[in-house]
């Protein structure tokens, strides 16, 4: 092979990984248990947390980590997210226990990735009902730090083998709540339909 040929081929392989390159330089590096790039989370939750996370590593090989970012830059949640987990390796290679609990409030985007040594254990709907019923409440209010709280704790509820109580709660939460508004139509339906056929 020419010299010409050969710096033309090296060239051609620069071109094709330096896509590849910029797509992981957007990733953040892994700094701690709680990676709040985004700044949502307060000093003393990020604390709080990070000590709470410590604890639960110690007691078995199962790792969970917070991080948020403020924008996803177009891309999708999943694929990011599954980047950023494999990105820093998290949980034990051998066992890949690991969960990413990610969150870009620009976005409206949160997603909990989950390893594949713990998808028995925390299942998709876990991962669901922890989403819909601890975290979206919460930052609907504006209140991240709690939603990720709340969240973190449940997480750990079920990967310690007590899933029953968020299951229960989901289940308490799929009936349709109470609501007056409703009440109201259907009253003034009702006053309406016996005042239109009496004059009948």
């Amino acid at each position: 092979m020419g010299r010409s040929a050969f710096i033309g081929l090296l060239l051609s392989i620069f071109c094709l990984l330096l896509p590849i390159a910029a797509l992981a330089a957007d990733l953040p590096p892994l700094s701690g248990r709680v990676v709040d790039n985004a700044g949502i989370i307060d000093a003393g939750t990020r604390a709080a947390l990070t000590q709470k996370l410590a604890d639960f590593e110690k007691k078995g090989s199962d790792q969970i980590v917070v991080a948020t970012i403020p924008t996803l830059g177009g891309e999708e949640i999943e694929p990011y997210a599954n980047r950023l987990f494999r990105f820093w390796k998290l949980g034990q290679a051998k066992e890949n226990n690991g969960v990413l609990l990610l969150v870009a409030p620009n976005d409206r985007k949160m997603r909990i990735e989950v390893g594949y040594g713990l998808e028995g254990t925390l299942t998709d709907l876990h991962t669901k009902l922890i989403i819909e019923n601890d975290m979206v409440p919460a930052f609907r209010a504006g209140d991240f730090s709690g939603g990720i709280s709340k969240a973190v704790d449940d997480m750990i509820m079920v990967l310690e083998g007590n899933p029953e109580e968020l299951e229960a709660r989901g289940k308490r939460n799929e009936q349709a709540p109470f609501n007056s508004d409703d009440l109201f139509f259907a009253i003034f339906i009702t006053l309406w339909a016996l005042i239109f056929f009496g004059s009948i």
